[in-house]
């Protein structure tokens, strides 16, 4: 059984163009021109019950635009949608009582009051029996390591606490589709881990359909086995994770820090050097052969500080492109 459908839909904006100055202003009174923003193109996919997609792209991809129509927030410009059965466009009260969407960058939960007093909100909206909504609540808290921030301020709760609270407020009444939006976006390393962790618990055992957005590959590889690619508004992959990791994840991108210069000869051995200045480089490696390369440029060269990282999404996005075009 699906619990999403989509059907080539699309999703055209209209934004009005004004020229500089008075006269400008004038003339748009008279004759207004419009110039129209393709966000998503004639997209199809499904989504069975109890899956966890991952959908990647690059900043402006289309990922949100594509969330606020199946979430309802957006009517498209063409084609058709069904999650869980309902058109969703047409906010019917029994969808709404089904989903959630969590956004990464926006705030559900009342800024100035402690999450508590905010759940108590939506237990009303959604009309929850007392008993249940407080048991739910506390175990949801102690899931996600927040049950002694619940009654702090949210002003006063650090990035990776107010995003925790906020999938708590999305997850009280249970939603059978949850979208979620970028929800790692400005979080660090260690609040990242944990949210993924509680995402990937959280599906196993509840069997909800999960729709997730993000341009970190990190999050994608942590938690989806399948992904669909977007860029520019159209689907590029819709595959196996493995498949996209196998093609496209060859590499990785060391950044070396240095206490003394070094010069680019003498690091041209490891990879491919991308930038390179005398106290900092930048190498493309092969993957397999990062913990022997790491290990060798640690032990003859003044590091002062390594990082490694996934090719940039942006890359994944071109490659791809051009190998469909």
């Amino acid at each position: 059984m699906n619990a999403v459908e989509v059907e080539s839909i699309t999703k055209i904006f209209r934004s009005s163009i004004k020229q500089e100055g008075l006269w400008g202003s004038l003339k748009s009174v008279v004759h207004r021109e419009y110039k129209h923003y393709t966000a998503v193109n004639d997209v199809s996919f499904t989504v069975p019950q109890g899956q966890l997609l991952g959908l990647l792209g690059a900043n402006g991809a289309g990922k949100t635009t594509l969330l606020k129509m199946l979430s309802g927030l957006l009517v498209p410009s063409s084609g058709h949608a069904n999650v869980l059965g309902y058109i969703p466009w047409r906010r019917k009260h029994d969808f709404l009582h089904r989903f959630s969407l969590v956004m990464g960058q926006r705030n559900q939960l009342w800024w100035d009051l402690p999450a508590a007093d905010s759940f108590l909100l939506n237990k009303e909206i959604y009309g929850l029996e007392h008993n249940s909504f407080v048991k739910w609540r506390d175990e949801l808290a102690e899931r996600l390591d927040v049950a002694d921030k619940l009654h702090v301020q949210l002003r006063r709760l650090s990035l990776g606490e107010r995003m925790k609270c906020e999938l708590i407020g999305a997850l009280l009444h249970k939603p059978e589709v949850i979208f979620l939006d970028e929800p790692t976006i400005g979080l660090d390393v260690v609040a990242q881990h944990s949210l993924r962790e509680f995402i990937h618990q959280y599906n196993r055992d509840f069997n909800t359909t999960v729709i997730l957005t993000s341009h970190y590959m990190d999050d994608i590889e942590a938690l989806c086995e399948r992904v669909l690619l977007i860029d520019e508004g159209s689907l590029l992959f819709d595959g196996e994770l493995e498949e996209l990791s196998k093609e496209f994840s060859a590499e990785k991108v060391l950044q070396l820090d240095f206490f003394k210069p070094i010069n680019e000869k003498d690091i041209k051995e490891f990879g491919i050097v991308t930038e390179c200045s005398p106290e900092r480089a930048v190498l493309r490696i092969n993957a397999e052969n990062t913990p022997t390369i790491t290990a060798k440029i640690l032990s003859e060269y003044p590091v002062a500080d390594l990082t490694i990282t996934a090719v940039p999404i942006e890359e994944i996005v071109r490659k791809i492109f051009v190998k469909n075009s």
